[in-house]
C-alpha cells in the first residue's frame, strides 16, 4: 500500500511543536539545528519556549511547520527505515506545506527551504501593509457560491476573491479588509452558516500578494532545484508534477492564486487548527505507529 503524504500550512504552529521529536530522536535535533544554523537564528527555541505572539509571525512560522514537518520526514526515513519515495504516491502541502512537500520530494535542500520560506514569510507580510487586507473562512456554501460572496463585496477600490478551497463547505475568502468585513456581514444570505474573519494580517492567495509573487520568482531563481522523486500535486493545479521548472513556476504562482486543496486533497495538519480533520483518515503516521508502539510520542499526535 502506497500513502499520500500531506504537509500542513500557517496555522498548524503552536508553542511546543517539535520538543517531543527532539527529546527522542537525535534525528529531528538534527534538522532543528540544520534549519537554525540557515537562518542565524534559534528558531527552535522559539517554537518550543514562544511566545506564541512572535511564533505567529508569519517569516517564523512558515520555516518553523517546515522544520517540524521535515523532522517527522527524517525520523520516518533514518530511525523507521521507511523512504518516502518507496511509501509515497504523492506528496501535497498547503500554501507553506507546499514548499515542505518539495522538500521532502528531494526538489530543495532543507537549508534552501528554510532559506526560501522565511524570503517568503518577510515578503508576503511586506506586501500589504498591515490593516489594509484581511481573510475570512466560510463554512457551509460551495465553493461558486463564495465567489459570488466575494464578487458582491468588491469594488472598483476593494478586491475580494476566494483564495482557499480547502473542503467541502470552507472556503476562504482574500482581499482588502473593507470587503472582508463586508462578506462577514452578508455572507448569510447567500446560505453560509458561519463567516469568521481569520486572525491574519494580510490578504493571502490574492492578486494583493503580487509583489511577493515578484520576490519568491528571483528567489527561486538563485537555489538550486531538482526533479522530485515523488510527484507533487501542486496548490493551483490540483494536479500532480515532477519536473522541477513547473514546480518552481507553480510555487510562484501560488502566491497569487487560489489553493486547490478540496478538489483533490483528504487534510491532514500538524497541530491543533486541522485536528478533527485528521482524525478522519488514517495517516501514513498512524501506521507507522502501530508499527513501532513504544513511539507514541511521534506518531500519536501528528507533528508534535
Amino acid at each position: 500500500m502506497k500513502y499520500a503524504f500531506v504537509f500542513p500550512g500557517q496555522g498548524s504552529q503552536f508553542v511546543g511543536m517539535g520538543k517531543e521529536l527532539a527529546e527522542n530522536f537525535k534525528t529531528a535535533k538534527e534538522v532543528f539545528q540544520e534549519v537554525n544554523d540557515a537562518l542565524s537564528q534559534d528558531l527552535f527555541k522559539l517554537m518550543v519556549e514562544g511566545p506564541e505572539n512572535e511564533l505567529t509571525l508569519t517569516a517564523n512560522a512558515q520555516p518553523a511547520l517546515m522544520a517540524n514537518s521535515m523532522a517527522i520526514v527524517r525520523v520516518l526515513e533514518k530511525d523507521f527505515g521507511v523512504k518516502l519515495k518507496d511509501k509515497a504516491a504523492f506528496v501535497a502541502g498547503h500554501s507553506l506545506g507546499e514548499y515542505s512537500a518539495a522538500c521532502a520530494a528531494g526538489v530543495f535542500s532543507l537549508e534552501d527551504t528554510a532559506k526560501l520560506l522565511r524570503i517568503r514569510g518577510d515578503a508576503m507580510q511586506k506586501a500589504v501593509p498591515v490593516g489594509v487586507g484581511g481573510m475570512a473562512a466560510v463554512m457551509g456554501v460551495s465553493f461558486k457560491d463564495v465567489q459570488a460572496l466575494a464578487e458582491a463585496c468588491a469594488d472598483e477600490d476593494n478586491l475580494c476573491v476566494a483564495a482557499n478551497d480547502n473542503a467541502d463547505g470552507q472556503v476562504v475568502l482574500s482581499g482588502h479588509l473593507k470587503a472582508i468585513e463586508k462578506a462577514v456581514e452578508i455572507a448569510s444570505e447567500f446560505g453560509a452558516k458561519r463567516c469568521i474573519k481569520l486572525p491574519v494580517s494580510a490578504p493571502f492567495h490574492s492578486p494583493l500578494m503580487q509583489p511577493a509573487a515578484e520576490v519568491m520568482a528571483r528567489a527561486l531563481m538563485q537555489v538550486e532545484a531538482r526533479d522530485a522523486q515523488i510527484p507533487l500535486i501542486a496548490n493551483v493545479l490540483a494536479s500532480a508534477i515532477t519536473d522541477h521548472k513547473e514546480i518552481v513556476k507553480r510555487l510562484v504562482e501560488q502566491v497569487t492564486g487560489s489553493v486547490r486543496w478540496g478538489e483533490r486533497y483528504v487534510y491532514e495538519g500538524a497541530g491543533r487548527y486541522r485536528r478533527g480533520r485528521t482524525r478522519r483518515r488514517k495517516s501514513a503516521c498512524q501506521y507507522y505507529q502501530k508499527k513501532r508502539q513504544g513511539n507514541e510520542c511521534l506518531f500519536s499526535r501528528i507533528g508534535r
